[in-house]
């Protein structure tokens, strides 16, 4: 394989990590799935810009309010256009997860992603198998639900403030596609080396990209190439988590926030030397999700740092109480068996998800993920439960 190529870089722009150059060979699935596409991999595969070095950079990337209005709130709600034209609907599990059999993603009519949106929304993550989608057309598809999110660069914004530059991708993306961003354990060990005992990948229950002032709402991950064991990943309700507290609880975070952080630490500006600082947003402990109106619990153990306005041992206690709700609860949880050439569609504002990393590395997995940025999260003091919603309460959960 031909070397990465570098970009030359504005000889103003000097705070940059400038990124290493990659040798891995590609897949032959996710290769042919390339070309097909005619995704250029003349220079090399994947594309591996220079990343922002300080927070400030950082903070001023997508730091404005942005309108969003989810494509799930204008749909119908018996979804006659997408069940129709499917096969069958097969709901893996009570609270999460739906297969959808019979269907192109790439072919889905404006109608079909409004209720296919409305769907994710209320069963927080749907699959597809043997789809054929170029990543281009997993891009157009992310449009639909909101700006897709991609992981620039805008370095040293006072330097550059009157110099001519573009916004680039940061993290891993495919050649010539940004937003479309390379999942691939085997690239990400080169970076951070894996074993049993501290598996690679994604392997700790998260949500996409919780640092952001609008952050992610629905993630599309197409996996090309998978092993022939292992593999699988793990969906957790936030609707159904939220539910699990018994009412008198739920009145303690009600209504509170907590700091959010970003997954990658930055340098401060100010003070280099005092190590490396995180992304830090302030959101709400629960949240409501527009287009259901349900309430859902929102935290994860990998970003979720602290709630504010308590001690940090009283924040410790609630927390950890909350990230066992999530994860040792597996009635609410949805573990699925990939094939390839199978795209997953959740919701990052009602889920939290686990790549298991129990194949570990001996075969490839790969895969390429488009995310598109939702609202602000935002509480509703008198939004009603998932359960309440559906008249599922029982007499003993009150």
């Amino acid at each position: 394989m031909a070397p990465i190529a570098i970009e030359p870089i504005d000889p103003a722009i000097k705070d940059v990590v400038v990124p290493k150059k990659d040798s891995l060979g590609l897949p032959p699935n996710t290769r042919a799935r390339f070309e097909k596409a005619g995704i250029d991999l003349s220079g090399g595969y994947p594309y591996r810009p220079a990343r922002p070095l300080y927070l400030d950079d950082v903070y001023n990337i997508r730091d404005k309010d942005r309108p969003h209005v989810d494509p799930g709130s204008r749909a119908d709600p018996e979804k006659k256009a997408l069940f129709g034209a499917a096969k069958e609907v097969i709901n893996l599990t009570s609270h999460i997860g739906t297969e959808i059999v019979g269907l192109q993603l790439k072919d889905l009519t404006d109608q079909q992603k409004d209720e296919l949106g409305l769907l994710i929304a209320e069963r927080s993550v749907v699959f597809f198998r043997d789809q054929d989608l170029s990543p281009q057309q997993q891009k157009a598809l992310g449009e639909h639900y909101g700006e897709v999110e991609v992981h620039v660069s805008i370095p040293n914004i006072q330097k550059c403030r009157n110099a001519h530059f573009v916004a680039k991708p940061q993290a891993p993306q495919v050649p010539g596609v940004p937003g479309v961003s390379v999942i691939w354990p085997a690239l990400q060990a080169t970076e951070r080396a894996a074993h049993f005992r501290k598996p690679g990948g994604a392997s700790r229950w998260h949500s996409d990209l919780v640092h952001e002032r609008q952050p992610a709402g629905v993630t599309h991950l197409h996996n090309d190439t998978i092993p022939t064991i292992g593999g699988d990943t793990l969906w957790a309700s936030g609707y159904a988590a939220y539910e699990k507290l018994s009412p008198e609880f739920r009145k303690i975070i009600d209504g509170r926030t907590a700091i959010y952080r970003s997954a990658h630490p930055y340098l401060d500006r100010n003070n280099p030397e005092a190590g490396p600082k995180y992304v830090e947003r302030e959101h709400p402990l629960v949240r409501v999700h527009p287009a259901t109106g349900w309430k859902a619990l929102w935290v994860n153990r990998a970003m979720t740092d602290r709630i504010v306005g308590l001690d940090k041992a009283e924040s410790d206690v609630i927390l950890g109480y909350l990230y066992d709700v999530f994860e040792k609860s597996v009635d609410i949880q949805v573990r699925f068996k990939w094939t390839p050439r199978t795209s997953a569609l959740w919701d990052n504002r009602i889920t939290i998800h686990n790549a298991s990393w129990d194949y570990e590395g001996n075969e490839p997995r790969h895969g390429t993920r488009v995310t598109s940025l939702a609202e602000k999260p935002y509480f509703d003091a008198n939004a009603p439960t998932r359960r309440q919603a559906l008249g599922l309460v029982s007499p003993g959960e009150l």
